[in-house]
């Protein structure tokens, strides 16, 4: 089998959905392969967030700022496939130096044009009546919201694929085809697949396939654990998170690290996050790591301490060392293109990334400007090692 498109994706997660969906809007001939189904990787062990109160100033602020108009106008008709919420979120701070932190933070990004109210010790039970008595106070971010990721992923593939798309499922990618220096397709055991333009959407697995091209894109995993409660009346109203939360994502720490991080679900149970550690693809279940999550969401919400939890999942954020996405043509190997390396932020930002990837894969220039998040900031070194090998990169 060798069939040409314009744009071959690899991988089905949330970001290859999201960039197939716009390059058929953009009219271009689109083909998915993914080693399984859509969101069977990351995108199925994660919350779904959508966040702008964690981001601090600079480009990834920018293009979180601009995924959210994508999610509320370029896919609003489609909000009640993946159970779109606007919950808005609430950091609490319950320490003076994290308030004050959080003061700064907030001055910073309302200057930015982010919409944020401080919230007072009043204001902040009236929003969560069961947070903490020991919270000095807070912030409400009215633009945070949520989705249910996996159905993002299924339904923009399917979406894509009304529009004209291809998918191929159970379909690893083994190596590339070139035409001189020129990346023109992959090879898989399913045969060869032809492409104008080759895009990378392979999550954690990511570094690894670029490594078969011969570029470096370090991209690794780091692993996160959530919790899921029995199902309760409504009683945490928002996305709620510690004033900590913030630094956690922005640490590059290998060590075990967890902040609380309390939502409520429609189904009525109360999902429970978040830790990080850097642990290659070891998918060991840690008993530290839960007691970490189930001690953190006790001293947000203490009436937790009462309520059963009924499952825990865990799945692995492709993490950037610099901590920007990797999102552009790879002048490195041309023909190659990425879009990884966006850690736990891949759900909200993905709607954006998909567009603007779409609009330079059809030869426009993008509403945003990509030249922060280029591949080729990482050099020419190739990392071809990846702890413990959980599998094909593709």
């Amino acid at each position: 089998m060798n069939t040409a498109t314009d744009v071959l994706v690899i991988g089905a997660g949330v970001i290859g959905a999201a960039t197939a969906y716009f390059a058929t809007q953009q009219g271009l001939t689109v083909t998915v392969l993914d080693k399984g189904l859509p969101a069977s990787g990351t995108s199925s062990a994660c919350e779904g967030n959508i966040l702008v109160s964690d981001k601090e100033l600079g480009p990834e602020l920018e293009l979180t700022r601009y995924s959210l108009d994508v999610w509320h106008d370029d896919l609003a008709e489609h909000k009640p496939l993946w159970e779109f919420e606007s919950k808005g979120g609430i950091i609490v701070a319950s320490h003076q130096s994290s308030l004050e932190s959080l003061n700064r933070v907030m001055a910073a990004q309302a200057g930015y044009g982010v919409r944020v109210d401080r919230l007072d010790p009043d204001d902040l039970r009236k929003a969560e009546p069961h947070i903490t008595p020991g919270a000095l106070g807070g912030a409400s971010y009215p633009e945070d919201c949520q989705v249910q990721p996996m159905l993002v992923a299924a339904h923009l593939v399917r979406l894509a694929t009304q529009a004209g798309a291809r998918f191929v499922a159970n379909t690893p990618v083994n190596g590339f085809l070139r035409s001189g220096e020129r990346i023109t397709g992959v090879r898989t055991p399913r045969g060869d697949f032809s492409a104008g333009a080759v895009v990378n959407c392979t999550g954690t697995w990511a570094g690894e396939l670029a490594a078969l091209a011969g570029v470096n894109v370090p991209v690794l995993p780091r692993r996160g654990f959530v919790m899921v409660t029995e199902p309760l009346p409504p009683m945490v109203h928002h996305k709620v998170y510690a004033a900590e939360y913030i630094d956690n994502v922005g640490s590059s720490d290998a060590g075990l690290q967890g902040s609380p991080v309390v939502e409520g679900t429609p189904g009525g149970t109360i999902l429970i996050g978040s830790t990080r550690e850097r642990v290659g693809f070891d998918r060991t279940v840690s008993t530290a790591a839960l007691g970490l999550l189930a001690g953190n969401a006790v001293k947000l919400f203490p009436f937790l301490e009462h309520v059963k939890a009924i499952r825990h999942y865990h799945g692995f954020r492709p993490y950037c060392p610099d901590h920007l996405p990797v999102i552009g043509h790879d002048e490195r190997a041309p023909g190659l293109w990425h879009a990884a390396g966006h850690e736990g932020a891949g759900i909200g930002l993905s709607a954006g990334t998909g567009k603007l990837l779409a609009q330079a894969l059809a030869g426009q220039s993008p509403d945003l400007d990509l030249s922060p998040f280029a591949p080729a900031r990482f050099g020419a070194e190739v990392h071809t090692s990846t702890p413990h090998r959980e599998a094909a990169p593709a």
